[in-house]
């Protein structure tokens, strides 16, 4: 039995992992899900989120175990994972980047996003006036996101997500070869990604090398279109990292 906290992007909340969790306790694991500061349910205002906060949170969840977990993150819960690898790096097993932003020291998120030249995310962003979020235009997001989950599995999907807190994508991370870099880390590639499109989840595992690169045939959400091979990806991660 292993320990797993499972950490969502952008926009989503700990309900994204709805379908992949119970897979994961099937075979065995523990799982923790999160919300981060200003997703899903927690309510801390959007002007008040920072990296720090999200590295805090991620901190507090790997708390729960009396032993190092496997920390994975989506999307955008990429950096969330990097900062609390560099401050909590012996609570981490593995870390596993789920089509998500694995950036150098120094990086900032929105950097890597905004030339992601192959993406239909961008064209979709809208900042709010006070620039505290980043609002999500309607449209197609069902395809940006959830382009091979059902139909209806993609409205209930839709309708959970937030404005985005702004400024921890703009702040660059810092990590170092002595805390982050001594943490076994894997990349989850997601060959029909429209949000982070596959040639830049490329280019980020090309400069930040990995342990191991999996392709998984699907869009950008898995963890709703094809859960059970996720969680089978993920088991075969755990067994390799010990």
């Amino acid at each position: 039995m292993s320990n797993f906290v499972l950490v969502h992007g952008s926009w989503h909340g700990a309900w994204c992992w709805r379908d992949l969790t119970p897979r994961l306790e099937a075979l065995g694991h523990r799982v923790v899900t999160l919300d981060l500061p200003g997703h899903g349910e927690d309510q801390s205002p959007p002007q008040a989120v920072t990296l720090q906060s999200y590295a805090d949170r991620v901190g507090a969840a790997l708390g729960e175990f009396s032993e190092p977990a496997v920390l994975v993150g989506h999307s955008m819960g990429g950096i969330a994972i990097s900062q609390a690898a560099e401050q909590f790096p012996e609570k981490i097993a593995s870390l596993v980047y789920l089509c998500a932003f694995l950036l150098q020291n120094g990086q900032p998120l929105v950097q890597v996003a905004l030339a992601d030249q192959a993406s239909s995310l961008i064209p979709n962003l809208m900042p709010d006036e006070a620039g505290a979020v980043m609002r999500l235009k309607d449209g197609n997001l069902a395809d940006v996101f959830y382009a091979d989950c059902a139909p209806e599995t993609a409205e209930w999907a839709l309708a959970q997500l937030r404005p985005d807190p702004i400024a921890p994508v703009g702040t660059p991370i810092q990590i170092t070869d002595a805390n982050y870099g001594r943490i076994p880390r894997y990349y989850i590639e997601c060959l029909q990604d429209r949000a982070v499109s596959p040639s830049v989840q490329k280019v980020m595992y090309t400069a930040m090398p990995c342990r191991r690169v999996i392709s998984m045939q699907t869009s950008h959400s898995p963890f709703l279109s094809a859960p059970g091979e996720l969680a089978g990806h993920l088991a075969e991660i755990d067994r390799e990292s010990r």
